[in-house]
């Protein structure tokens, strides 16, 4: 019996650990009217493994709705003494681009063998965290990370301009976060879409950004690796649901109870034909 919870316990953190990086927030329409209630669900996963998060509400630090003129929702109050599934209502007002944000903290954990910890570095970009395994001569032992969990989302309501598109180009100051340019939703739209990466509001170099369809999600239509400015391009998406994904990480100090801290951070946003 023990046993059994012994491998069941690792089997559920490695699991966790697999698809932590795919969380984002899904609203239940991408484009409302003025004063639309709109639904948002905390997911996570892909393929056949997408499902509700379980994420406790104890452990989110911030969710809120920014406002085409800056003004914020706390939406945390919703969510106080919940788990992450349930459904959050908000209703929405003024024209343009509104931004939904959420961080947890970073107490997770994921404790991998060492063949599952290597791939899932190699897989997800983060050369820096395998050199540091070599430096540190482990890169023959198994691998830990306590992880944060860092999601934006857009909603558009009625017609976005340029003028009430501007608050989605700005850093919302999350750990790690996805900052697309405000022409996104623009028409013409253009043929090129711009995304920044920032860590610790500083822009991010190197970094892997995955594209990926959500209506289509076992994996990703594009990925690309930010350059010094934390600029990484993609071909403009055409009609549908999109996600954008990235992982960084940096070593603990000595003695910390897993070797890596780890922010997971997405941008989801959905594109319509355009005029």
């Amino acid at each position: 019996m023990i046993r059994f919870a012994l491998a069941f316990a690792s089997a559920t953190l490695a699991t966790g650990a697999a698809i932590a990086h795919d969380f984002w927030v899904q609203p239940s329409r991408w484009h409302a009217a003025p004063l639309d209630t709109v639904a948002l669900t905390q997911m996570v996963g892909h393929g056949a493994d997408r499902q509700l998060s379980r994420l406790p509400a104890s452990r989110i630090l911030r969710f809120e709705a920014i406002a085409p003129d800056g003004r914020r929702t706390d939406l945390k109050k919703q969510t106080a003494g919940v788990d992450g599934e349930r459904q959050t209502r908000l209703k929405l007002e003024g024209d343009g681009a509104h931004l939904i944000v959420l961080q947890s903290d970073a107490r997770a954990q994921s404790h991998l063998p060492l063949t599952r910890f290597e791939a899932y570095l190699r897989e997800e970009g983060l050369t820096a965290a395998l050199d540091a395994r070599k430096r540190a001569d482990r890169s023959t032992t198994d691998g830990s990370e306590n992880y944060r969990r860092n999601a934006k989302t857009i909603v558009l309501v009625g017609t976005p301009t340029r003028a009430n598109g501007r608050s989605i180009a700005k850093p919302a100051g999350l750990a790690l976060e996805i900052v697309p340019d405000d022409d996104l939703f623009m028409s013409p739209r253009p043929t090129e879409m711009s995304l920044r990466i920032f860590y610790h509001g500083r822009p991010l170099g190197g970094a892997l950004v995955k594209l990926t369809d959500l209506d289509n999600d076992t994996k990703p239509v594009a990925q690309r690796r930010s350059a010094a400015d934390g600029r990484a391009r993609f071909a403009m998406p055409g009609t549908g649901k999109w996600r954008a994904n990235v992982v960084w990480t940096r070593p603990n100090e000595p003695g910390a109870a897993t070797d890596f801290e780890t922010d997971f951070s997405s941008l989801s946003f959905a594109l319509a034909h355009p005029d």
